[in-house]
């Protein structure tokens, strides 16, 4: 089983697990089914199954979601840097200007 595949079995079966150690918390999950109800192993199993591909969607839903927000954030940091890099730069331009003043103005002050 690869990695990415062992993760994802392993946030399903933690998902599951949660649902069934909270039988309240999982009244809380809209379409959420509780599958302890049913007496049928076929029926339970399907009922599962049900939870199992709910929940997958759901995940795929906020992973789809999350990396939207990863990818806006990453824009605004990068125009965030160039917007940096140029206030650096500009300052240190003023730095040189200033500089430069003092240096002129400094003479003058000394001959008087």
């Amino acid at each position: 089983m690869s990695d990415e595949l062992r993760r994802h079995w392993h946030r399903y079966a933690g998902a599951l697990l949660i649902a069934f150690l909270s039988p309240a918390a999982a009244q809380d999950i809209r379409g959420l089914e509780v599958c302890t109800a049913e007496k049928q192993m076929e029926r339970r199993t399907g009922c599962l199954q049900a939870n199992i591909e709910f929940l997958q969607q759901a995940l795929t839903r906020l992973t789809r979601e999350t990396q939207d927000k990863i990818a806006t954030i990453s824009r605004d940091l990068a125009v965030a840097q160039a917007e940096i890099a140029a206030l650096k730069s500009t300052i240190a331009k003023l730095n040189g200007e200033l500089a430069q003043l003092k240096v002129k103005v400094e003479p003058r002050g000394e001959k008087k």
